[in-house]
């Protein structure tokens, strides 16, 4: 028996933010691993309609929810790419989304920013253990906080989680996706398992977050990470 170290990206009451725990390997060499497990599947691109295939719904409401109500996830386009553009206080970052891979995720993005869900908002929590992830998303900036709904998870299948790539947190449960999201920005050994939706990759801004990356974090989440040592704030975000 060998103790192995999984780690899991989450949000919510209950689970703010990373939290890092140990399985134990069984003589077949699969793991049994705590938490949520990923849906292993994504329908293929117009398989079914987007509003079925997002399956979203309102979240009992609590202090740190945001009320905006479900996206329109009927009308998502599932074809092209779409732009979404963060200006920070320290420079801009822009990650280009496949609408085809996760019609969902970017309606959400866009329902969202349309609201001005994120501006004025700071990336809460830095990871440089382990994996190696800048995590934003919260309007309240504690890690606990997002819109009063949920959508499906998507991309799943093969999911990659190298330098560039953005992806959803996640409660540690299937379909609990909702605004906070995660930036990789170094390829770690210790990987991710494929519980996250990959919705994009940065095109122009990464030297933006090695510098956040580069300042390090306060320790303040005992589950690991902290908050940035170098402040970075939302100030809009944008999709088109």
């Amino acid at each position: 028996m060998a103790a192995a170290v999984a780690i899991v990206l989450c949000l919510g009451l209950g689970c703010a933010g990373l939290v890092v725990y140990y399985t134990q390997l069984g003589d077949d060499g699969g793991s049994s691993e705590a938490g949520g497990e990923g849906t292993g599947s994504t329908p293929e691109p117009g398989s079914r309609t987007a509003s079925a295939q997002c399956a979203g719904s309102i979240t009992p409401a609590h202090d740190q929810t945001r009320a905006v109500g479900l996206p329109d996830f009927e009308a998502a386009p599932q074809t092209g790419t779409a732009t979404m553009r963060l200006s920070t206080n320290l420079g801009e970052i822009a990650i280009s989304m496949d609408r085809a891979r996760t019609p969902c995720t970017v309606a959400s993005f866009q329902h969202l920013a349309e609201r001005k869900f994120f501006d004025g908002s700071s990336c809460h929590r830095l990871v440089t253990e382990g994996i190696f992830v800048l995590q934003c998303g919260d309007p309240t900036g504690t890690g606990m906080g997002g819109p009063d709904y949920k959508f499906a998870d998507e991309n799943l299948t093969g999911a990659q989680y190298g330098r560039g790539v953005v992806a959803m947190a996640n409660t540690g449960q299937p379909g609990t996706n909702g605004s906070q999201f995660f930036i990789i920005f170094r390829d770690s050994s210790s990987g991710l398992q494929p519980l996250y939706t990959p919705f994009g990759t940065v095109t122009t801004g990464l030297d933006v977050v090695d510098r956040v990356a580069a300042g390090g974090h306060d320790n303040s989440i005992t589950a690991g990470g902290g908050a940035p040592k170098v402040g970075i704030t939302i100030q809009s975000l944008s999709v088109a």
